[in-house]
């Protein structure tokens, strides 16, 4: 049973969503917060699989809440519902933590096969899409020590092979498992066994999160 959490400052749309759940056998709605601050609360005391979370709510923002919510390490992920199809809006979520981006426009069945997909650790972007906004935003990446180091240099790489790293390499540029296994030459069994080592070795929490840091790390340059 997927426990979701639904945060949005609309009650018709909190009362819709919970309905569509609902009518599934393998979810359930935990809670309900009208804003960012109480999707905070309410994450950390019921420790939802996925929230819900809209971007524009008043007080904290469903970005802020993001990152506050990932960044306590819980295994909540978090999918972000808004009707703002924006490219702006994804880059930020996906940079606080999210695991996905949809547009409240979605068919009911995008929505349930998204949530389903980001509570067993897939990402609901596109691969296209994830390099389409890296390379439209990567400007507004830190310009810390980590980007300024080489791949080789940064310590969240060092443990990868270098299979690994040809591998987070094809991920960030847009490449489906199925792709890197016929490119590759490899089974794609073993492309999901690479694939899981790179987000344990990295510390991502999912895929969308192991591109970003290739292009934190300066591995895959924007073209």
């Amino acid at each position: 049973m997927t426990t979701v959490l639904i945060a949005d400052d609309q009650p018709l749309q909190r009362f819709g969503s919970r309905m569509l759940l609902e009518s599934q056998d393998d979810m359930t709605v935990v809670g309900e917060a009208a804003n960012g601050s109480e999707a905070v609360r309410m994450a950390a005391e019921l420790h939802p699989d996925v929230v819900l979370m809209d971007i524009r709510m008043p007080g904290l923002d469903g970005i802020e809440a993001t990152h506050r919510i990932t960044a306590a390490g819980d295994r909540t992920r978090i999918l972000i519902v808004t009707t703002f199809d924006l490219d702006e809006y994804a880059y930020a979520g996906l940079r606080a933590g999210a695991s996905g981006f949809l547009v409240k426009d979605a068919q009911p069945e995008e929505l349930l096969s998204g949530i389903r997909a980001v509570a067993t650790g897939d990402a609901v972007v596109a691969p296209s899409l994830t390099r389409r906004l890296l390379d439209a935003y990567v400007h507004h990446l830190p310009t810390g020590p980590a980007t300024e180091a080489s791949p080789h240099e940064d310590p969240r790489l060092a443990s990868l092979t270098d299979r690994e790293r040809e591998i987070l390499t094809v991920i960030a540029k847009g490449w489906t498992n199925t792709e890197i296994a016929t490119r590759l030459h490899l089974a794609e069994s073993t492309v999901k066994t690479h694939v899981g080592r790179i987000l344990a070795k990295t510390g991502s929490r999912d895929r969308i999160q192991a591109v970003i840091l290739a292009y934190d790390t300066k591995l895959v340059q924007p073209s």
